[in-house]
């Protein structure tokens, strides 16, 4: 089962990293406020960036690295991805 690294932006603009292996489900549940503390009070959120990993090691190390990137980092990743 492939898992997934995904990013939101949420309402106030910010963003949030995370992993699953079912992205409409898990953005699902972050709007229904059942998804992660730091977006219960920032919704809705939106799907901004996704990226398809082997397994969940994988998925997390690279969750990893994106979590470490500064704003202006992050924000020149989505502009080079497309959903």
């Amino acid at each position: 089962m492939p898992w997934y690294v995904y990013m939101l932006r949420c309402a106030d603009g910010s963003l949030y990293t995370g992993v699953a292996t079912d992205i409409k489900r898990r953005v699902q549940e972050h709007n229904a406020g059942e998804g992660a503390k730091y977006t219960r009070g920032r919704t809705p959120v939106a799907l901004v960036y996704a990226e398809r990993c082997v397994d969940r090691s994988r998925a997390v190390k690279r969750e990893c690295v994106i979590k470490r990137m500064n704003r202006l980092h992050k924000l020149r990743l989505l502009e080079t991805y497309r959903l």
